[in-house]
């Protein structure tokens, strides 16, 4: 409902209101006026009658009684009227209808009082202080209903009168409430449609309503300083943007030439000391003793042991420019594939699966089974000095992710070094006693990363070890 409605009803509800009240309190008090006023008049008129008739009373004469009743004519809105005689029998009657039902054949309690609709009263007749009879009165109340008649006429001509004139003066007083606001509500939806905070609201006063105008504008004016500070630095901002996209692009191309270099530079020797390695054990076995036969076999597994470790840091810095590209993938068979390849690479025969239905996942393949890859080899390796060997795998849902988790009987871990985990080149166990770079679980949480999940472990020492990593589910 527009604001100039709500106003313009508002003051009309106000005034009917007000007029009702008035109406209904004049009513209450005509009311009230009438009925002491009507009682009054028949007090006085019973009066006169109660002293004019003490004579035909005395002297038991009807006809007297008669004549002094008929006069009661002169007031219509008497109906009846009679007197006892002072045994309490009827004396004399008058009534203007030929039905004398309407008079009691014997007088009550002295004294005026309203019945339903006509207004009764006995009077007592009393001559030096001896009563001779009483008299009664019957008057209707024909005078009130006419008067509240004219009243109800008069009332309703004036409500309707203030209704139109209520109507009238809101319809233009309004305007001076109305029209500010909907000044302000214009501009408001001006500046919403068309982003120009350059509008300003017009100011029609120097009231509460001016004040809210000025205050409006003055926001305005904020807002479109900001507007064209924040323009200015998102313009800034997109050639620094550029900039650095350019400079990091600069900085992976360097990278990669760099990575190229590792992978060529560094492998041409690794592979000129295997080579050199093997030919001095073929050719020149028989001249080398068992020590020097150690010695070039510790220089081949170091070597090979380098090429891994360069391989495996190519493999992580490739991780962090490499786009992943998720497709369905079937967790279950990941994992069975897995296994099947490390089963090549490890003993296995002593390890006692225990593997649940594995839910599929919205995931890069490729980087994604080289993170089970990861967690398997470890719970298989970390394991391996057991006499029984167990791993189990599974997976449960966790606030809209979905968590799988590796499970091993092993040599567990320190919980207060768990932290250095997923770092490169941190190992909580010696080389010697077990292989590997260092290289790998931090590879499993840069991609892990890069899904929009976390890894995270849980050991003890000598009581196995838990990883797990979750995905969006």
């Amino acid at each position: 409902m527009p604001i100039r409605r709500k106003l313009m009803r508002v003051i009309i509800l106000i005034s009917g209101a007000v007029l009702l009240v008035t109406c209904v309190s004049f009513f209450a008090y005509e009311f009230y006026i009438f009925r002491k006023t009507t009682t009054e008049k028949l007090f006085t008129i019973g009066k006169i009658i109660s002293a004019n008739s003490t004579a035909a009373l005395a002297f038991d004469n009807p006809e007297d009684a008669k004549e002094i009743l008929a006069a009661l004519k002169a007031e219509p809105h008497i109906t009846a009227a009679a007197l006892y005689n002072k045994d309490g029998k009827l004396f004399s009657t008058y009534s203007t209808h030929p039905d004398t039902n309407s008079i009691p054949p014997k007088p009550r309690q002295d004294g005026y009082r309203f019945i339903r609709s006509h207004l009764d009263g006995f009077e007592p007749v009393v001559q030096d202080k001896k009563r001779l009879g009483t008299l009664y009165l019957k008057s209707d109340l024909g005078g009130m209903y006419e008067r509240f008649r004219i009243f109800g006429i008069v009332a309703a001509l004036v409500i309707t009168l203030s209704f139109i004139l209520a109507y009238l003066l809101s319809k233009i007083l309004q305007k001076s409430i109305s029209k500010p606001i909907i000044g302000l509500a214009d501009t408001a939806k001006i500046i919403s449609d068309q982003k120009d905070y350059s509008v300003r609201a017009v100011k029609t006063g120097k009231d509460e309503l001016g004040s809210l105008t000025d205050a409006f504008n003055q926001m305005l004016g904020q807002i479109e300083e900001q507007n064209l500070s924040l323009n200015e630095f998102n313009q800034n901002l997109e050639q620094k943007v550029k900039e650095r996209t350019a400079q990091l692009e600069s900085v992976n191309k360097e990278l990669e030439a760099f990575s190229y270099s590792i992978s060529h530079d560094l492998r041409a020797p690794l592979r000129a000391i295997i080579g050199f390695t093997a030919i001095l054990e073929e050719r020149y076995s028989d001249k080398l003793d068992t020590e020097a036969r150690r010695v070039t076999s510790v220089i081949k597994n170091n070597t090979i042991k380098m090429g891994h470790l360069i391989d495996d840091l190519l493999g992580f810095s490739r991780m962090g420019r490499q786009d992943i590209i998720k497709s369905h993938v079937d967790s279950d068979a990941v994992v069975k594939e897995v296994i099947t390849n490390l089963g090549t690479q490890y003993d296995t025969s002593k390890v006692k699966w225990a593997i649940q239905p594995l839910p599929p996942v919205k995931a890069d393949i490729n980087t994604i089974r080289q993170v089970w890859v990861n967690f398997i080899s470890n719970a298989i390796k970390y394991s391996q000095k057991k006499e029984t060997q167990r791993i189990e795998i599974g997976s449960f849902p966790e606030e809209g992710h979905i968590v799988f988790v590796v499970k091993d009987n092993g040599v567990g871990f320190d919980e207060k070094y768990r932290d250095k985990l997923f770092k490169v080149f941190q190992r909580l166990h010696k080389a010697r006693d077990f292989e590997g770079t260092g290289v790998g679980l931090a590879l499993a949480e840069k991609i892990i990363s890069k899904h929009g999940g976390k890894v995270w472990a849980e050991g003890k020492v000598d009581h196995g070890a838990s990883f797990y990593f979750s995905l969006p589910a």
